[in-house]
């Protein structure tokens, strides 16, 4: 048997990958990477953070310039992200950034217990939930 033990990365869609770096780089903190992946191919953006990275896949690439699944689209992703402050720091951050508060700060279940939750969008409409367990 074959078991997952973490995920590498993930790829979004998303319209313009030059705003969404931005807003991730800008609001959590994330860097930025970009390279060529063949000669005369157009340069990728990713997203990088802890041990994880985030691929940002122009909308508008085809299968034969970006594999990728069968029906791509913008705004259709639903991501967590563990985050270094409180509930509140985060509200406050957000507003600082004139980045407007969906829901919280809520109890949610997380992948190891109960977390506090605060949503948010991304420029693409993804719904973007920045979240911290309380303390041991």
């Amino acid at each position: 048997m074959i078991r997952a033990t973490a995920i590498d990365h993930i790829v979004l869609n998303v319209r313009d990958p030059e705003t969404s770096a931005t807003w991730y780089t800008s609001i959590l903190g994330m860097s930025r990477e970009e390279h060529i992946p063949a000669p005369g191919q157009t340069p990728r953006i990713s997203l990088h953070f802890g041990a994880q990275k985030i691929n940002l896949r122009p909308i508008t690439a085809t299968q034969a310039e970006w594999f990728t699944g069968h029906h791509p689209a913008t705004g259709s992703d639903d991501l967590c992200f563990l985050v270094d402050a409180t509930p509140e720091a985060v509200v406050e951050h957000l507003a600082q950034q004139g980045v407007a508060v969906e829901v919280g700060p809520v109890d949610k279940r997380g992948a190891r217990g109960t977390i506090r939750s605060v949503y948010c969008r991304d420029p693409d409409g993804n719904l973007v939930e920045l979240a911290s367990y309380p303390p041991a």
